[in-house]
């Protein structure tokens, strides 16, 4: 942890992680401080990363949030974002995002000075946890539909977005969401934001915490309107999915900040699961 440290719990990956890494006392860490660490994330994701990989990959269907040819594989928008971002730099291919997920939470984790063992149950309770994590947004969804007098659950344009696509290419692109849209808005954007904020701008800690996750919900819940989506600014039907990405994207920062990655990760990719395949 940086400068920044006190208001992340020990969640944020930033160069200075090693001056705070927890006091190895030799005591074995319980599960809710061993489940968000950097390596036991990268450990649940990797799995993840390689269905979404392979699925992706295999051509042949259209998913969400590119504009390539009909019949193309298409991708998140926020993997698209990061493809375009390294071809600035000359770098292209499909799974540097991938790569650099994976290179984030490595560095993250020898920063930490955490030892490189894995508690391969933490990885079934990560999973049951995003089950349960994902229930509140659901509940959220609904809350915001009765007070708009709208559909339940303000994922509905998501739906609409990906209507007709077969369950198998819907999880891939759910496990997709829940990987890249973490990795832009939570690894790197809170994170970025929270070195600007409290090392260059001194805010006090707490108002680090408070501005980097509204900050970083305001651009998730915007970013989802890059795509076939538009915002209209007379529509309730708008304003009522952009305060509830808003809202997710504050709760998803908040379980950055105190569960860490892997828990962040798959909390987003059961909630799309959830809405997108299960409830409907």
């Amino acid at each position: 942890m940086s400068r920044a440290g006190p208001i992340d719990g020990g969640a944020l990956p930033v160069a200075a992680a090693a001056k705070a890494a927890p006091e190895k006392s030799g005591a074995r860490p319980g599960y809710f401080e061993h489940s968000r660490t950097p390596l036991v994330s990268l450990a649940f994701v990797l799995p993840l990363i390689m269905i979404y990989e392979v699925g992706t990959g295999l051509g042949g269907w259209r998913g969400v949030g590119s504009s390539a040819s009909q019949g193309a594989p298409q991708h998140i928008i926020a993997f698209t974002l990061l493809q375009q971002f390294f071809s600035l730099f000359g770098a292209t291919g499909q799974h540097l995002p991938a790569m650099a997920l994976a290179g984030i939470l490595i560095a993250w984790h020898v920063a930490r000075r955490d030892p490189w063992k894995i508690r391969w149950t933490a990885l079934g309770g990560i999973a049951a946890e995003a089950v349960l994590l994902s229930i509140p947004l659901i509940a959220m969804g609904i809350a915001l539909a009765h007070l708009f007098r709208a559909v339940p659950l303000a994922a509905a344009p998501a739906q609409s977005a990906v209507s007709g696509l077969p369950p198998r290419e819907l999880m891939v692109l759910c496990l997709g969401a829940g990987i890249y849209e973490e990795l832009v808005f939570r690894l790197i954007i809170l994170t970025v934001l929270s070195l600007v904020i409290k090392d260059l701008l001194l805010f006090p800690a707490k108002m680090t915490g408070l501005t980097v996750v509204l900050l970083s919900a305001v651009m998730f819940s915007a970013y989802h309107y890059l795509g076939s989506e538009a915002f209209h600014w007379h529509a309730v039907a708008s304003w009522r999915t952009f305060a509830f990405r808003t809202l997710a994207g504050i709760y998803f920062g908040v379980l950055f900040l105190t569960r860490g990655f892997g828990v962040t990760a798959a909390t987003h990719a059961a909630y799309d699961i959830l809405v997108l395949l299960a409830l409907p």
